[in-house]
């Protein structure tokens, strides 16, 4: 069962910083780095979260989370042609795909992934989209159409998540919430804290 609070991170510098808190379910999103760098930070946030018993995700670099041996890849639906499908199933990992329309759902529901992520929920201060915000209405709809985990990302705070979670979300993904907070390892504390009652 993956966890509730899933906190994406754009690198290894984050984990000794959050897992201690109890952190579970984290994505590392590396972007405009090398392909050596992001090898290196894929093996070094394996080791960190594998010591810490926490789920890692590696957005994007599925070849680097194969050669890892991570259990988990986020792919977007740019992802989707490039993606060795045969060879993550074959080594006993999982994915995500990112949705943004019904096409896309039904894209995703084809190749049976781990995960369904919906977004934009709400607007996002933390990557430029090209889509309108979701809304709960939309994560509704969502839920109704696939049995899949469903993770809600996209501009969600800690005081919004009780609503996002009310209309269907299995998780909900957060960057700048706990990223661009004042004190992000308080954010985290108290994004765990409400994670127990929800």
């Amino acid at each position: 069962m993956l966890d509730r609070f899933y906190l994406i991170i754009d690198g290894t510098q984050w984990l000794p910083r959050v897992l201690p808190l109890g952190v579970k379910f984290c994505q590392l999103r590396i972007k405009d780095k090398s392909e050596d760098e992001i090898r290196s930070q894929v093996r070094e946030a394996k080791q960190l979260c594998d010591k810490a018993g926490a789920v890692l995700v590696v957005n994007d670099h599925w070849q680097a989370a194969y050669d890892a041996n991570v259990g988990y890849v986020h792919l977007g639906q740019e992802d989707l042609k490039t993606a060795d499908f045969r060879a993550l199933r074959s080594a006993g990992i999982y994915y995500g795909i990112s949705t943004h329309d019904e096409a896309e759902l039904d894209t995703a529901l084809a190749l049976d992934p781990e995960y369904v992520a919906l977004g934009p929920i709400y607007n996002s201060t933390s990557k430029e989209m090209h889509w309108q915000p979701q809304g709960l209405e939309t994560l509704k709809k969502w839920r109704e159409r696939t049995n899949k985990h469903l993770v809600a990302i996209g501009g969600i705070t800690l005081e919004r998540a009780s609503d996002v979670f009310s209309a269907g979300a299995g998780s909900i993904a957060t960057i700048s919430d706990v990223t661009t907070a004042t004190n992000p390892e308080h954010r985290t504390a108290q994004w765990l804290e409400a994670s127990k009652n929800w």
